[in-house]
């Protein structure tokens, strides 16, 4: 018989080869087709996931439950075609769902000739459906004996798995070469998960941050609520946004680059403790640790400053670690990461002034801008002292940052919506916290101050006409909110893709985006 790895996409195959395994599959369909076999079905009655029907033969085998014969319960178990090996009148494959894998025994004798030959049309790649007993193999695995089986779906295209071998010492199974570009597997996120567990290993590790995050918050009675993501103005942080145009109403709309203004709104409305866990857009570059398109969690709540804010990220992170990924302590890139509290703190003006060399508050904006010539790569002409400060701080301080390390008090031109430091008016109350080198956290002390905040506003449009293209516009229906009475808040924005990056140990944040922004392919839409 034919078998179905007969037809696998090998790894680095031309194009000559992969348009030869197209005309193949199709063909294999058209015959499929013509025996009255439908490749594409409706519906299948799975009993059991692959991981369940494993254990349940466990529990069986352990209870003295098999019959005569070693045979478990009958199971019904799908998935897709990821081995397979012919023996003339018997065939061994393993499915795998999203669960796990499990083997398959097909028999001649018990198919019969018909259903028997029919199995020369599957291809690896393929999603079947099968109904038969448990039963543990000579070498010890637990098989499902195929008495029945159903193509679920034909695969048209081969996947593009490697070679796949089983160490013979520990028994793990281990892939070599396959899918190994990185940029066609975050292209083709679908097929990445495919053939990568450990790729949906990582997604599946995103969602409980997720939920642990909305968890924390919720059981400290914080409010989830929703605010727009097309915005008349945008605001809540230095950035340059994505702009469209409304038709019906004839009118400029912007992505929001942050939450942060409509949730301070809600707490003027009364609503003490909110949070969202929202999509932003910013107008910028992509990296290892940027992309366009990500996740935030933004929270505040009314009556605290942002010491309690503090503290409150500190035990949101440690119950995060706890519930991702069983302790306080993370890998990450081969550096130990220890979320148990409390985390360091270091003053942004003393890190930088030692770093520079010089006391930071001595320094003019032209003493700034040159450094900042020397040290960032970047064009700083038309830069505001705040974005200079910014720019030096990423270059000088932040890669030393790698255990958890609150930042704290961070110079007035850098926060335009932080309150003054209580001690120090050259300073703000304002803590961002830094996590291998990285931004994750940012904090204030919210501004509540209406005259004040209008003037912060005017001050960032002066830098905008001055050159500062990333600075903050005067939103006037935020002024006029702040004029009926913010109570005093702390806010805090947290990245959750760099947060996930951490806890997963991943290198990139497309690598725990599922979809991140890329170059278009050679002949797609820019």
């Amino acid at each position: 018989m034919t078998t179905p790895s007969d037809t696998a996409a090998p790894a680095g195959a031309g194009e000559g080869d992969d348009s030869q395994l197209l005309r193949t599959r199709r063909q294999k369909l058209d015959t499929l087709r013509e025996r009255g076999i439908e490749p594409f079905a409706y519906h299948f009655d799975r009993t059991h996931p692959t991981t369940e029907t494993l254990a349940a033969f466990e529990r069986a085998e352990e209870g003295g439950e098999l019959d005569e014969e070693g045979r478990g319960e009958s199971v019904r178990v799908a998935g897709r075609i990821v081995s397979w090996r012919g023996h003339g009148r018997s065939a061994f494959a393993h499915i795998e769902d999203g669960y796990g894998r499990i083997q398959l025994y097909f028999r001649l004798n018990v198919l019969g000739d018909e259903r028997f030959g029919d199995l020369d049309l599957l291809d690896l790649g393929d999603w079947v459906g099968v109904e038969g007993p448990l039963f543990r193999t000579r070498t010890g695995e637990v098989t499902v004996l195929a008495q029945e089986w159903s193509l679920l779906s034909k695969s048209l295209r081969p996947l593009p798995r490697g070679k796949e071998e089983v160490d013979p010492e520990t028994g793990e199974r281990v892939v070599h070469s396959g899918f190994a570009d990185v940029q066609s597997r975050y292209r083709q996120r679908y097929a990445d998960l495919a053939v990568n567990p450990e790729v949906r290993d990582v997604f599946r590790l995103r969602a409980r941050v997720v939920r642990s995050l909305r968890a924390f918050l919720d059981e400290r009675d914080y409010l989830e609520v929703e605010t727009p993501i097309l915005q008349p103005l945008y605001g809540g942080a230095a950035a340059r946004p994505f702009t469209t145009h409304h038709n019906a109403l004839d009118m400029k709309l912007y992505l929001r680059i942050a939450d942060e203004l409509y949730l301070k709104r809600l707490i003027v409305g009364g609503l003490e403790r909110v949070y969202e866990v929202s999509k932003d857009f910013r107008n910028e570059g992509i990296d290892r640790s940027h992309n366009p398109e990500f996740t935030m969690l933004e929270f505040y709540q009314a009556f605290a400053d942002y010491r309690e804010m503090m503290s409150l990220v500190e035990a949101m992170l440690e119950g995060v670690a706890l519930d991702a990924t069983g302790g306080r302590q993370v890998s990450y890139q081969g550096t130990r990461i220890d979320f148990t509290p409390p985390f360091q703190r270091v003053s942004f003006v003393d890190e930088l002034s030692r770093a520079l060399g010089r006391d930071l508050h001595d320094m003019t904006d032209a003493d700034l801008r040159e450094r900042a010539k020397q040290e960032v790569d970047d064009q700083v002409e038309g830069m505001g002292r705040g974005r200079l400060l910014d720019k030096l701080f990423g270059a000088l301080v932040e890669s030393d940052l790698r255990a958890p390390t609150f930042v704290v008090d961070y110079p007035v031109e850098l926060s335009p919506l932080a309150k003054l430091h209580r001690d120090d008016p050259r300073l703000t109350e304002r803590f961002e916290l830094f996590v291998a080198g990285r931004e994750l956290a940012n904090a204030f002390s919210e501004l509540n101050d209406p005259l004040d905040q209008r003037a912060r506003f005017l001050e960032q449009v002066r830098l905008r006409d001055a050159g500062d293209d990333e600075t903050h516009p005067v939103d006037e229906d935020y002024l006029r909110a702040m004029e009926y009475g913010m109570p005093p808040t702390g806010g805090v924005g947290i990245g959750v893709d760099r947060l996930v990056m951490l806890l997963a140990d991943q290198p990139s944040i497309r690598d725990v985006i599922l979809f991140p922004t890329l170059r278009p392919e050679e002949g797609e839409g820019g």
